[in-house]
């Protein structure tokens, strides 16, 4: 049983910095990706970065150079470093792990919710 576990949201202020933690627990094998994915009030959900198995790394345009998505492989954790954030960015923030490529299977983690605002 795979699960997914958010933490590290909050309240902060435009230009402000948060760590969003999202620790995998469980197995799975084959190529995966994981990702954070954002959903605003009356929006749909975007996907904000994502880093595959390789570990190579993707951004929506909205966030790159500002986020930073890694992997700690030891503890099975990805973080999404966010910096420079903007109200734009207030969203609840989930988890993602996609395995394999036809047919793929997703998991999610519960959200954390993140707000920006002064």
């Amino acid at each position: 049983q795979v699960q997914l576990v958010e933490s590290g949201g909050g309240l902060v202020q435009p230009g402000g910095s948060l760590r969003l933690s999202c620790a995998v627990s469980g197995s799975w094998s084959g190529f995966y990706q994981m990702a954070w994915y954002r959903q605003a009030p009356g929006k749909q959900r975007e996907l904000v970065a994502a880093i595959v198995s390789g570990g190579v790394t993707n951004y929506a345009d909205s966030v790159r150079g500002r986020f930073t998505v890694s992997r700690e492989y030891a503890a099975n954790t990805v973080y999404l470093q966010m910096n420079s954030l903007k109200p734009d960015d207030t969203a609840v923030y989930y988890c993602n792990l996609r395995v394999g490529v036809v047919g793929p299977k997703d998991y999610w983690g519960q959200g954390t919710q993140v707000t920006v605002s002064s």
